[in-house]
């Protein structure tokens, strides 16, 4: 699903609202949680999951073409944790050894 699929979902969902509230709605939802992730905040959301920051520590990696060393610096990236309710939802529904449906 993308942003475009949501926003759609959203509007089709809730006909009081129009495609532009509902576009406004997600954005400002997303540029909310971005926010707060950027400040080092955790973002918990009961029945779907938590959003957190994790820090990969500096390592040495090596350039594919040459095989010298490279230094990779240290990286703060955004880790999402399924919920319980959300990790059942999708083993109730997708089979075990079936491929994903197709979008």
């Amino acid at each position: 699903m993308t942003r475009s699929d949501l926003v759609a979902a959203l509007a089709d969902k809730f006909g009081q609202l129009t495609q532009r509230d509902t576009e406004f709605a997600v954005k400002t939802i997303l540029d909310a949680m971005s926010d707060a992730l950027s400040r080092g905040h955790r973002i918990e959301i009961r029945g779907f999951g938590s959003f957190s920051i994790n820090r990969r520590p500096p390592r040495v990696g090596r350039n594919p073409r040459s095989g010298e060393q490279v230094t990779i610096p240290e990286k703060l990236v955004p880790h999402f944790k399924p919920g319980k309710a959300l990790r059942e939802a999708v083993d109730a529904r997708v089979p075990v050894g079936d491929p994903p449906p197709a979008p």
